[in-house]
């Protein structure tokens, strides 16, 4: 496999890494149906730049590869010289984040059915399975204002995020943040997964929320996971799979 970009010889082999680990995240994403059609975005800080990676505004995940993502700045200004637009919501957005919290360094927004019904709901994702017994207590929520266009509205998402990694935008979606593209993915695997579960739970009715002392075991034994290995296993086993689905996004 090239391990450069031809027509970009400016390209650092640290970049070019970011660039094909990102587009492996689009492919992932669309192959578990985690994308809507040419909008949300996944992005990637650059190695040691004030820069990030983001998908181009009217390309299906299925067709976003590592050398026609976009380079921009914290200013939304395009580095690589890419022909591409930018999706202004995506980055006003994640430009936020990646500026803000020097460990953000991976950032995806959705809008699948589930997570954007439990953000929908009065009390937002709730301890009542496996999956959602990982987040109590670790998610911010954030009110709805429209669509995230305008910059100072980047104050209150951050506030409202506080020290946590996962920010339940209400009536809208999640965004879920991470020091690695793994740690990402991963997390946001299982917050998908809780809302799967809780989204199907709800339509039984009379759920069972598990009590506080059974959740705090429960997240002493989620901490020992939480290593700088989080979620590597797991993203390299979907990019093996992508690989035989299509492998075009290396390119």
């Amino acid at each position: 496999m090239a391990t450069q970009l031809k027509h970009k010889p400016e390209c650092s082999e640290a970049e070019w890494k970011a660039r094909q680990d990102l587009a492996a995240a689009y492919r992932i994403f669309d192959h578990l149906g985690w994308c809507e059609s040419i909008y949300n975005h996944i992005t990637l800080r650059v190695p040691d730049e004030d820069a990030f990676l983001i998908n181009p505004f009217g390309l299906l995940w299925s067709e976003v590869t590592a050398s026609n993502l976009v380079k921009v700045d914290s200013e939304g200004n395009k580095l690589d010289g890419s022909p591409h637009w930018v999706n202004l919501a995506g980055f006003t957005q994640h430009s936020v984040f990646h500026k803000e919290l020097p460990w953000a360094h991976a950032i995806v927004h959705t809008h699948t059915p589930d997570t954007m019904a439990v953000c929908s709901s009065e009390e937002g994702l709730t301890p009542t399975n496996f999956y959602s017994c990982f987040f109590e207590g670790a998610i911010g929520y954030h009110d709805f204002e429209g669509i995230t266009v305008r910059g100072e509205e980047g104050e209150r998402l951050l506030r409202n995020l506080g020290n946590h990694r996962i920010l339940m935008l209400r009536n809208h979606g999640p965004v879920v943040m991470g020091e690695t593209l793994p740690e990402m993915f991963l997390k946001y695997y299982m917050l998908q997964r809780a809302c799967e579960i809780q989204v199907k739970t709800a339509s039984l009715g009379n759920p069972i929320r598990v009590p506080p002392e059974v959740i705090e075991v429960h997240q002493q034994d989620r901490d020992k996971m939480l290593t700088a290995a989080f979620g590597v296993l797991d993203f390299e086993a979907w990019k093996r799979k992508i690989d035989k689905i299509d492998p075009s996004w290396r390119e």
